[in-house]
């Protein structure tokens, strides 16, 4: 379920008539607030006009005044003056609402109501600023809920096996770009967005073929935000994620075929890659890493990178069998918005430079993207049968 309110300059103009204040200067606003709800997870994502910081506080339920167990946030430097004075109901099992309102005459407090809750995670975005809240609990309603929640108390019921654990049921396969958004921009006009659609689509078929579960981020042209895209993978309780993109350079003799996961070690030669998919400055990507710092990446980045080499490897030797002069640019590490949201093993497949004649025109193949389509399931397959024996036998 997905929410969107938008401010107006009419809209700002009617809340501070309403407040009798008048509005500090030089204060950003409050964009748009979204909100998606899944089984045992909720997003919620604030935009604002400008950057912000914050942290998440927690106040436990009154019952006497006849108030939930909450979640809020301060956020300095941006003004919200009445606008949300009604609050964004949710009502999904785990959240009841988002409420904004002026906290002080240059700050805003947001206050997510909460019916159950384990689990919070705080990420500060870029281009646009935002805040991305998720929280974590399971939907059932008559539980006892436990304030505060104990820490080191067993998981919840649902929980799943570390990555290494479980069996790979469940791929995502994130075509890159799309809508709004064409990507990269190649020889004679070829478009990012639509040549991983048709990778995305390939891959999938091929897939579920060799025996997994298959889901899209999109499956047409339409503009999805990053944030999303993970939401939907962790919707759907996914063992992998893999995006598909392709490549972009200044000089069109560059080519080649590299695959990237995730690690807050990267190599900083990566960096302009990871900002164009990102869609910011080369210079704001090591923002990444101090947000990078407070998850614990390590968690999957082993698998990543197993799971990256693998791709890597099948995509490089299984298409250069057929077509001449494929490039291997090998596995690296690299800040992606994309990658870093998810919370199961993630790589990125940069699948050739559009920029570059000959790729461009094999990338218009159908054949040859099926061919690339089929080597990147070989790898993926190899990743689930190579996974350690006691992971055969364990669940989700």
């Amino acid at each position: 379920m997905r929410c969107r309110r938008r401010l107006t300059a009419a809209a700002v103009v009617i809340a501070l008539g309403l407040l009798g204040v008048d509005r500090p200067r030089g204060l950003g606003d409050v964009v748009e607030v979204r909100h998606w709800s899944y089984p045992d997870y909720t997003r919620v994502v604030v935009e604002f006009t400008r950057p912000v910081k914050s942290s998440v506080r927690q106040l436990g339920p009154d019952p006497k005044a006849g108030r939930p167990q909450r979640l809020y946030l301060d956020v300095d430097g941006i003004w919200v003056g009445r606008d949300y004075k009604d609050g964004i109901a949710l009502r999904d099992g785990l959240l009841r609402g988002v409420r904004l309102g002026q906290n002080t005459l240059t700050r805003t407090r947001v206050v997510i109501d909460v019916d159950h809750y384990e689990r919070h995670r705080l990420l500060t975005l870029t281009h646009p600023d935002r805040l991305v809240v998720d929280v974590y609990g399971r939907r059932k309603h008559g539980e006892t809920l436990r304030w505060p929640p104990r820490s080191g108390s067993p998981p919840p019921s649902g929980a799943r096996l570390p990555s290494e654990l479980r069996r790979v049921r469940t791929v995502v396969i994130d075509a890159g770009h799309g809508g709004r958004d064409p990507g990269a921009i190649g020889i004679g006009g070829l478009r990012e967005k639509d040549v991983t659609l048709r990778l995305a689509a390939a891959l999938g078929s091929r897939l579920e073929a060799d025996g997994f579960e298959v889901v899209y981020t999109r499956e047409d042209d339409r503009t999805i935000g990053l944030e999303e895209r993970t939401a939907i993978a962790e919707a759907a309780r996914a063992d992998l994620f893999v995006s598909l993109h392709t490549n972009a350079a200044p000089r069109r003799s560059v080519r080649g075929i590299e695959t990237y996961y995730l690690d807050e070690n990267h190599e900083r030669h990566n960096l302009t890659v990871a900002a164009r998919e990102n869609g910011i400055d080369r210079q704001q990507v090591n923002d990444l890493q101090r947000a990078l710092a407070r998850f614990r990446v390590a968690e999957t980045s082993v698998q990543s990178h197993r799971l990256a080499t693998f791709v890597q490897e099948q995509v490089v030797g299984g298409v250069g069998g057929r077509y001449d002069s494929v490039e291997d640019l090998g596995v690296k590490k690299g800040p992606f918005y994309v990658l870093f949201l998810s919370n199961m093993p993630a790589i990125l497949v940069e699948a050739g430079f559009i920029t570059n004649r000959e790729e461009a025109r094999r990338l218009r193949d159908s054949r040859y993207v099926e061919r690339l389509a089929t080597q990147i399931a070989a790898g993926v397959t190899l990743y689930r049968d190579d996974l350690p024996a006691v992971a055969l036998g364990a669940g989700d």
